[in-house]
C-alpha cells in the first residue's frame, strides 16, 4: 500500500514538473508576440492625440449626434485618443479600447498632457481666422457675360491659401468655362472684415455662338490678379466679393484683357 502511494506521488510530481516546463516553454514563445503586440498598440496610440478627462466624467455615444444613446462613460483622470471629427462630434477611443462619440462642447473641457485645454473650432470668428478649408459659390460678370462658379481653398496658414476655381459664363456672343488655380493672401485674418489679394493662372475654353461663318472653339491660357473682401456672417458662413483683371494669352500677338467681378457665399471647415 505504501509503495502504491509513493508511486502515485512520484507520478504527480513528474506530471507537475512536465506541466511547469510546458508553461515555461509556452510563455517563452508567447512573450515576444505579446511584447510585439504591446509595442504595436503603443505605436497606434502615438498616432492619435491623447486627452485627459478632468471633469467628473465624459459621455460617449454610439454615433455623432444627440439622438444616439450614451453607452460609455469615461471617468475622471482617464484618457481618450482622438480618432477623427465629424461636424461638432469627435470619435475617441478609451484606454480599454472602446470607441464612441463625444460632443465638441464636452471635448473642449478635456486637457492635453501639458495641462492646456483642448482647442475646439466651434465655427465662430476665431474659427474663421484659423481654418483649413473653404467651399463657396459665386456669381457675377466676366467681360460682359453672366458668370457663375464655385471655388475651393486650402489654407497653408491663416494668411496664405491655395485657391481652386471652376466657372461657367454665358454671353451674347460667346459661352465658355474656365478653370483656375492661384494663391490668395488674406490681410487681417482675425477681423470680421478681411481684405485679400490674389494671383494665379488657368485655362479658358470659349465657344462662340452661331454666326454667318462657322466659328472655331478656342482654349487659351489665362493669368489674373485681383483683390477682394471677406465678411464673416455667423457660424461657418461668410460673404466673399472680388474684382479681377484677367489676361487671355491667345495664339495671336494680341492678348485679351478681360475684367471680372463676382460675389458669393462660402463656408469654412
Amino acid at each position: 500500500m505504501e509503495r502504491s502511494i509513493t508511486t502515485i506521488r512520484f507520478r504527480l510530481r513528474k506530471t507537475s514538473l512536465a506541466l511547469l516546463l510546458a508553461c515555461i516553454a509556452l510563455s517563452s514563445v508567447l512573450a515576444p508576440h505579446a511584447r510585439a503586440a504591446d509595442q504595436d498598440n503603443d505605436r497606434k496610440r502615438d498616432k492619435y492625440l491623447q486627452l485627459f478627462v478632468v471633469q467628473p466624467y465624459l459621455e460617449l455615444r454610439t454615433g455623432a449626434g444627440r439622438g444616439y444613446p450614451v453607452t460609455q462613460v469615461v471617468a475622471r483622470d482617464e484618457s481618450v485618443d482622438v480618432i477623427k471629427r465629424k461636424t461638432d462630434w469627435y470619435k475617441v477611443r478609451t484606454e480599454h479600447g472602446i470607441e464612441g462619440w463625444a460632443s465638441a462642447k464636452d471635448m473642449a473641457k478635456l486637457q492635453l498632457a501639458d495641462g492646456a485645454f483642448f482647442k475646439v473650432d466651434f465655427g465662430d470668428l476665431e474659427g474663421f481666422a484659423r481654418h483649413h478649408y473653404e467651399l463657396g459659390i459665386l456669381a457675377g460678370d466676366y467681360g460682359g457675360a453672366t458668370l457663375i462658379g464655385g471655388h475651393f481653398s486650402y489654407s497653408l496658414n491663416p494668411s496664405l491659401k491655395i485657391d481652386l476655381a471652376a466657372s461657367k459664363f454665358l454671353g451674347n456672343a460667346t459661352n465658355g468655362e474656365k478653370y483656375e488655380i492661384g494663391l490668395n493672401h488674406v490681410f487681417l485674418p482675425n477681423r470680421r472684415w478681411s481684405p485679400f489679394f490674389e494671383l494665379g493662372t488657368g485655362i479658358v475654353h470659349i465657344e462662340p455662338r452661331v454666326t454667318l461663318v462657322t466659328p472655331i472653339d478656342r482654349t487659351d491660357q489665362t493669368g489674373y490678379v485681383g483683390a477682394g473682401m471677406r465678411f464673416y456672417i455667423a457660424r461657418r458662413f461668410f460673404l466673399r466679393g472680388e474684382y479681377r483683371w484677367n489676361t487671355v494669352f491667345t495664339s495671336r500677338d494680341d492678348n485679351e484683357d478681360i475684367k471680372e467681378w463676382k460675389l458669393g457665399l462660402a463656408a469654412f471647415f
